[in-house]
């Protein structure tokens, strides 16, 4: 599984001008792709990662001080451009694959305490947000 990881003050993501997830304040919009061999211990390891990274203000973390994550299913963050013009996904696991992992993260984070919004998979998403620093870390695990 591999994510970036942005602080944030404040982000949301939209689908047709609906609000689907948001976070307000102090936290994390991360961003999830999905390949063809992660599975839940992955996803299980990435929650963990998410939890305890400790990026926010003061070198603090999530679990620290109770701040919130948006996450944001990704599927583009297993293109690759390295040849030609358009890039291509084949190292990117298909939905049947990816959703329930990426649904997984979520749920594991909710389990260690987390305050969780959500994107919506596979839809055509709006994301906005406040990148605080700008600060971002690329994950993989």
């Amino acid at each position: 599984m591999r994510a970036v990881v942005q602080r944030v003050n404040g982000a949301s993501v939209t689908v047709e001008g609906e609000t689907v997830g948001e976070i307000v304040g102090e936290g994390l919009c991360v961003l999830v792709g999905v390949t063809h061999d992660d599975t839940p211990q992955h996803a299980e390891r990435l929650a963990r990662k998410l939890w305890s990274l400790r990026i926010l203000a003061g070198e603090k973390s999530c679990s620290d001080v109770a701040a919130p994550l948006l996450v944001i299913s990704q599927f583009t963050l297993y293109g690759d451009a390295r040849k030609g013009r358009r890039p291509t996904w084949n190292a990117a696991a298909p939905g049947p694959v990816a959703e329930p992992l990426v649904a997984e993260v979520c749920a594991r984070l909710r389990e260690l305490g987390a305050e969780v919004a959500e994107g919506r998979f596979g839809a055509d998403m709006k994301v906005s947000l406040v990148n605080d620093g700008p600060f971002t870390v690329l994950l993989e695990v």
